[in-house]
């Protein structure tokens, strides 16, 4: 029976839950370019209206996932587990992540994306170690995965095709913020990675897309169930995203400091990195079967990470993917910005809050990020965090050190910083940095 895409925008519309045919139907037509994107555009709005049910959700997510090429890790003969992070600043747990797994013997075949908005990207971090190549076919990627445990790519052009033309069309149709859509087009891509677990770090508060609790909760709810819904074992951490994530927000001084952490060198702007991205790998080695459980397994990832394993595997995957591993040696000789300005504290008390979307604004402005997919990043530009929210402060005490490539792209940024960064005289209730654990049909 052929399915007619007007059919499937009127029962949507009209409230009705829609059948596997009908959502894979619509899927194939969306691929094909049978379907006109305004009749993508009106389902779109019309389950950015009604929803999905769990059913719905899953199917649509599978549909999508098998739109185009899907990695299969079967010959691996590996438990094949991978993260994903909602977005953050300074959040650069997935270069510590990925090679502490296959330091315990699990497969990651981890396909990340670039920054857009306030949210900084793995592969932008990537491409400022000199050759390095995200750009790996799917063959490539699995030779990597199977020499070295783990290989770190962007998104190949023919992988979810349909999720690249749902999501043009949501920035156009003012359906971007459906946790409906946003579950099918994250699990779509996760899942075409041929995945046996997953574990979602879901950002909540300043930082975060999703600033409020219970939108975050209701997002990383909807992404387990989906998971689950497809074979795949999933979890779900809500995590805080009030300040940066460790100690610098931009490009390669995030690859500086995981290098740092993998060789054993010791900040305290490091330790709230080092917390997550071991928690969030611990779960990784609990659904993989390394721990009995996800305690043992951060134990186990703490340990991995400090007796240079972890380091001895990326060292591994940076090489089979062309990247030169000289700058590895003195990271911090390697960072060479333009020009460089210290933001210092105007008077004594704490490190009361900020708002963290500005702070990574403030991080895309000096030439970090992009505005819109395609524009160009700059490999030095960021920022180094000197406190962290319930430090005490001095006055003239540096709290932020601002890093461009253009010294006339300082000023914006820097004023950006001062508005937002409060210092008051009593001690903030700070969040902790992990909120809740969210596994199949129940909670931790």
């Amino acid at each position: 029976m052929s399915i007619h895409p007007i059919d499937v925008i009127l029962h949507k519309r009209d409230g009705h839950e829609l059948s596997d045919a009908e959502i894979r139907g619509f899927i194939a037509g969306v691929v094909d370019e049978s379907i006109t994107p305004a009749r993508i555009a009106s389902l779109l709005m019309a389950i950015f209206q009604r929803g999905l049910s769990p059913r719905e959700l899953a199917t649509l997510t599978d549909a999508m996932r098998r739109s185009g090429e899907v990695f299969d890790s079967a010959f691996l003969n590996k438990f094949t587990v991978d993260k994903h992070s909602t977005g953050g600043v300074g959040d650069k747990s997935s270069l510590l992540i990925a090679p502490i797994v296959a330091a315990a013997g699990l497969a990651d075949p981890m396909i990340s994306g670039r920054s857009l908005g306030h949210t900084g990207g793995t592969l932008d971090k990537l491409e400022t170690i000199p050759n390095f190549n995200t750009q790996l076919s799917l063959k490539q990627f699995g030779e990597v995965i199977e020499k070295c445990g783990f290989s770190m790519i962007g998104q190949t052009k023919n992988l979810v095709p349909a999720d690249r033309i749902l999501y043009a069309l949501r920035d156009h149709t003012g359906t971007v913020e459906s946790p409906y859509l946003i579950t099918a087009s994250i699990m779509s891509k996760k899942l075409a990675e041929g995945l046996n677990g997953l574990v979602l770090d879901v950002k909540t508060g300043s930082g975060a897309f999703m600033k409020k609790y219970e939108d975050s909760e209701h997002l990383a709810r909807l992404m387990v169930s989906t998971g689950e819904g497809n074979g795949t074992r999933t979890v779900a951490l809500l995590t805080t995203m009030d300040e940066p994530l460790g100690r610098f927000s931009g490009n390669w001084i995030e690859v500086w400091e995981c290098i740092d952490i993998m060789k054993g060198v010791h900040h305290p702007m490091y330790a709230d990195l080092i917390q997550l991205s071991v928690t969030l790998s611990g779960w990784m080695l609990h659904l993989g079967g390394v721990s009995k459980t996800p305690e043992e397994g951060k134990t186990k990832s703490l340990a991995l990470l400090h007796d240079g394993s972890a380091y001895k595997k990326w060292i591994e995957m940076t090489k089979l993917q062309g990247g030169d591993i000289k700058p590895f040696d003195d990271p911090a000789a390697f960072h060479k910005p333009k020009a460089t300005r210290v933001l210092k504290a105007e008077s004594d008390g704490y490190l009361a809050s900020m708002d963290c979307t500005q702070v990574g604004w403030a991080v895309q402005r000096l030439g970090a990020g992009r505005e819109k997919p395609g524009d160009p990043v700059s490999a030095h530009a960021g920022i180094e965090m000197h406190a962290k929210i319930g430090d005490r402060i001095i006055k003239g005490q540096p709290l932020v050190t601002l890093f461009t490539e253009n010294a006339e792209l300082l000023d914006t940024p820097e004023q950006m910083l001062r508005e937002t960064i409060q210092i008051k005289q009593e001690l903030p209730v700070k969040q902790p940095l992990i909120r809740q654990v969210i596994v199949a049909d129940q909670q931790h």
